[in-house]
């Protein structure tokens, strides 16, 4: 949708959430939204003053009554007149609330369109208005006070800053191309690789920060793997609390992934059971290994379950599967059957699914990757969504191909990568963002926002 439409409809839905309850609100935005508020028995509404009012349907019936709020433009969430109908909340009757506004003109909003109007009046910045799906859907307090922060612009502000900082080096190299037969060194050079040295060191702190954000609002996607018979099936069962995958002790008893969310603590955890790996096999079982590949491409973090016996066979399993780069936890199962005095190695973490000694201790190492070391508060946190991690990766990249053809002074080509870095930071706020982007972004929001 064009900024230009959004000037001429005006819509209107159920802003609350579905079901029933004491009060539901039906919003509308828009041009008409006061005349058409007014013709269902609103009346004339004066700004942020609450009226009380009987709403009408074609027929004069009264609908019910409830309040009614007027906010003009442009002091109100969509930067267009507002009109909030409080009502019972019956879903009948604010169904019908809805149905008579498109009667006299309105039409029905499409998810996120409220939120969208705002993007595109200048109210929000893009990261902005995903924070409010983002502090809707939180799950705890702490990804609540995250969201909340991106909403506030905490996040917008970190993106801003450096793309002013990024704009201002671009120029110097611009500007510097015009003088192509001169050193880079006699025109600022020295400058210039001190500035990309501190802006690549800034957005890969402010990368370490948002991945921390995603994984927040995301959870983790925590794939088991390791050899057959080593446990990883009690492991799904004893962290989701109930029989959720088959026990057996025949190898092979797990052929395909299986699925199971759980949250603790408010940190939600996506665990991946996999096939055990091995070689040989039947073409069911080999499919099921290829599968358990597929989802370690996606994995933040890997458990990697070893029979505490003999934890060499974990090794030999995985040793060509494990990505080097990605998070792995590896976890000695069935230590109730070793001697007090076994040592483990370092790093490893001892576990028995039949006693339930050291599931505490895994699940505390799982939250601490979401929040890292740097973050012995929150006060730093805000929210991120996968597309963000991308543009900044994707600036970082742009930035380190910049900075190397700097060092051959090719300006013409550093240019061009500052451009692009810039381009993906713009991306997050949306700045840059396709409309196609932005219809899918805003297509994931309820109907009322």
């Amino acid at each position: 949708m064009s900024a230009a439409a959004a000037t001429t409809d005006t819509i209107a839905a159920v802003a609350t959430a579905p079901g029933a309850g004491g009060v539901g609100i039906v919003r509308l935005s828009g041009p008409q939204a006061l005349a058409i508020a007014a013709a269902m028995g609103a009346g004339q509404l004066r700004p942020r003053r609450a009226r009380y009012a009987r709403f009408l349907d074609g027929d004069g019936e009264v609908i019910d009554d409830g309040i009614a709020l007027a906010f003009l433009a442009p002091a109100s969430f969509t930067g267009e007149d507002v009109v909030e109908l409080q009502a019972h909340g019956s879903p009948v009757v604010l169904r019908a609330l809805v149905a008579r506004a498109c009667a006299l003109g309105a039409r029905p909003a499409r998810p996120g369109e409220f939120s969208e109007r705002a993007f595109l009046n200048g109210k929000l910045d893009l990261a902005q208005a995903e924070a409010i799906a983002d502090l809707i859907a939180a799950g705890d307090a702490r990804a609540a006070r995250a969201a909340r922060r991106s909403l506030e612009g905490v996040f917008s502000r970190r993106i801003q800053a450096l793309s002013e900082q990024l704009l201002r080096l671009r120029v110097h190299v611009e500007a510097a191309i015009d003088f192509a037969d001169e050193p880079l060194d006699t025109l600022g050079g020295a400058a210039v690789r001190s500035g990309l040295a501190e802006l690549g060191d800034a957005l890969a702190g402010l990368l370490a920060e948002a991945e921390r954000g995603r994984r927040l609002r995301d959870g983790l996607h925590v794939v088991i793997v390791g050899p057959p018979n080593a446990g990883k099936s009690s492991l799904l069962n004893a962290l989701a609390g109930r029989e959720r995958a088959i026990v057996s002790e025949l190898a092979g008893t797990t052929r395909d992934t299986l699925h199971e969310v759980i949250r603790v603590d408010g940190l939600e955890l996506t665990l991946v059971d996999t096939a055990g790996l091995r070689s040989g096999g039947d073409v069911i079982e080999r499919e099921g290994m290829r599968r358990a590949g597929e989802e370690l491409q996606r994995a933040d973090v890997a458990l990697v379950v070893v029979d505490a016996r003999d934890p060499q066979a974990g090794h030999a399993a995985t040793a060509n599967l494990l990505d080097p780069q990605l998070r792995q936890l590896w976890l000695h199962n069935k230590t109730d059957l070793l001697p007090a005095t076994h040592a483990l190695p370092d790093q490893a973490l001892g576990i028995s699914t039949r006693t339930g000694a050291g599931i505490q201790a895994l699940l505390a190492r799982l939250q601490a990757l979401v929040s890292g070391p740097a973050l012995a508060s929150a006060e730093g946190e805000f929210s991120a969504r996968a597309r963000h991690v991308l543009a900044l990766e994707q600036a970082l990249a742009h930035l380190d191909l910049a900075k190397r053809e700097i060092d051959h002074e090719t300006l013409e080509l550093a240019a061009e990568h500052l451009r692009l870095a810039h381009d993906a930071l713009g991306e997050i706020t949306g700045k840059t963002s396709p409309d196609a982007l932005l219809g899918r972004i805003f297509s994931t929001f309820c109907i009322g926002k």
